[in-house]
């Protein structure tokens, strides 16, 4: 059966437009007035799913009058999209939000908006009413459509505003200012129904829903006939879209694939629960698609599986690698690790280092636990000290550090091809990525070389990347 995707109701959608309108007949008056264009610096924290957020925040503002700058101290708006996952970037939105006062003071017509997943929590948006008086906008993930109509409201009342309110919804056709024009962000679907007990994104990013696969499908052929090579189909769990509908990831990736044109596919986050043989199959049979695959695992231990809700142990996620080298060989590997989770010891954490020795993956994204309030795994009993799980961290950075340096070692001598993407760290290189996302340096011009493929033969690698020469 076909899925009906829990759009914006029609008559909010027609308001948000006549917002934005509004607003930019207001600013279009005071440009003739005062002959300055107001500026907008916006910056968005976290994970990839933000930033593509905070296009859409810059595209809005465009569509309102406001030009996108670089510069917060030249800024008459800054918006600090946030990020919620870990406690120590929310300490740094705090930190950067109050630094702002002294600027606010100096000119006092700066409006000052945080939005995103932190205030999504109804502790932090009542912590920012209180403490940070001089934040004019609050609003959450779920309403972020609805910038327009907040800050017009707060333009003629120069009072603050809050939406903090949850709507599950989608709103496509959103103006987006890309911030580059190699690489391309392309949200698939939004939320997350697993509840895994130390994740707060359910909780801030609201329930699972799937974009339509007409509305994916026309963007992406936008972004390649504009000359994108490299575009990332993002969700909390992109395995997961269409759920209870007639088109699934599979079918999604392989009619993304048929698209005519030079460019590649990546995709984030895969939850190994619903990795499935057909969507490997996919990724082997696909002419666009990458072959690299992010299974985030977390632990490899099933006890410490079991308490964090994730619905796999180690022998389903194992046979999902074996499949996977068996159809792809050269497939890269990626995952996300939580060292210290509430009740690990260290023979939980042994395993997981056994888990990473017997996979080898091609890079890691490692993270000490961070408790998150309204999550369960928030109240159970932690006893390990910081001390002992950072010594755990550093175990499992040498670790990896050492399988990522024989990983590029067996490189030497391969020929690669690259997608160059801007300039080397040395004079007279250029730098760029395969298509399993291994850094790759080489003598070449820059001007001439990025956005283009090409292939290398590696003849040295390092612990960060590979180096080689352009092949004829």
């Amino acid at each position: 059966m076909p899925y009906e995707p829990p759009v914006v109701a029609p008559e909010e959608a027609e308001a948000c437009r006549r917002a934005s309108a509004e607003a930019a007949a207001l600013l279009a008056d005071e440009s003739v007035r005062t002959g300055k264009t107001r500026l907008a610096y916006v910056r968005s924290y976290g994970c990839q799913q933000n930033v593509a957020d905070g296009e859409r925040l810059k595209g809005m503002l465009e569509a309102m009058g406001f030009r996108i700058t670089d510069v917060p101290e030249e800024a008459d708006l800054i918006l600090f999209n946030t990020c919620a996952v870990r406690e120590h970037a929310e300490n740094r939105v705090f930190g950067n939000v109050g630094a702002l006062v002294h600027q606010k003071r100096r000119n006092p017509g700066l409006i000052v908006g945080v939005c995103g997943c932190m205030p999504q929590q109804p502790q932090v948006a009542e912590r920012l009413r209180k403490r940070y008086p001089f934040v004019d906008l609050i609003f959450g993930t779920q309403v972020l459509h609805r910038l327009p109509i907040l800050l017009l409201e707060q333009m003629r009342s120069h009072t603050r505003v809050v939406d903090i309110s949850e709507q599950n919804t989608i709103a496509d056709d959103l103006p987006v200012h890309r911030d580059g024009s190699l690489k391309a962000w392309l949200p698939i679907m939004y939320g997350c129904d697993n509840f895994c007990s130390y994740c707060v994104v359910p909780l801030v990013r609201g329930r699972e829903r799937s974009r339509a696969p007409e509305s994916v499908l026309r963007e992406a052929e936008q972004l390649i006939a504009e000359g994108y090579k490299e575009i990332t189909l993002l969700g909390q769990n992109v395995n997961s879209y269409g759920k209870g509908g007639d088109w699934d990831f599979a079918r999604l990736l392989e009619a993304l694939d048929r698209i005519p044109g030079d460019y590649r596919l990546r995709f984030m986050t895969s939850h190994p629960k619903d990795c499935t043989e057909r969507l490997l199959d996919v990724m082997a049979n696909g002419e666009h698609i990458c072959r690299q695959l992010h299974l985030p695992v977390q632990s490899g231990s099933d006890r410490v599986l079991r308490e964090m809700n994730r619905h796999y142990d180690t022998a389903r996620y194992l046979s999902l690698i074996d499949y996977a080298r068996r159809v792809m060989p050269d497939l890269a590997f990626s995952s996300d690790i939580i060292v210290g989770f509430p009740g690990e010891t260290r023979a939980d954490f042994d395993m997981t280092l056994d888990l990473i020795r017997r996979v080898r993956y091609n890079a890691l994204y490692t993270f000490i636990y961070s408790p998150r309030e309204g999550t369960r795994a928030a109240s159970m009993p932690d006893p390990v000290s910081a001390e002992e799980k950072g010594v755990w961290f550093r175990k499992l950075l040498d670790v990896q550090n050492e399988i990522g340096e024989e990983i590029h070692r067996s490189y030497i001598g391969r020929r690669l091809r690259v997608l160059w993407e801007g300039p080397g760290k040395a004079e007279g290189t250029v730098s760029g990525r395969t298509e399993g996302g291994t850094i790759v340096e080489a003598p070449g011009d820059p001007a001439a070389l990025t956005g283009r493929f090409s292939f290398v033969r590696v003849t040295r690698a390092m612990n960060w990347a590979v180096a080689g020469e352009l092949c004829e």
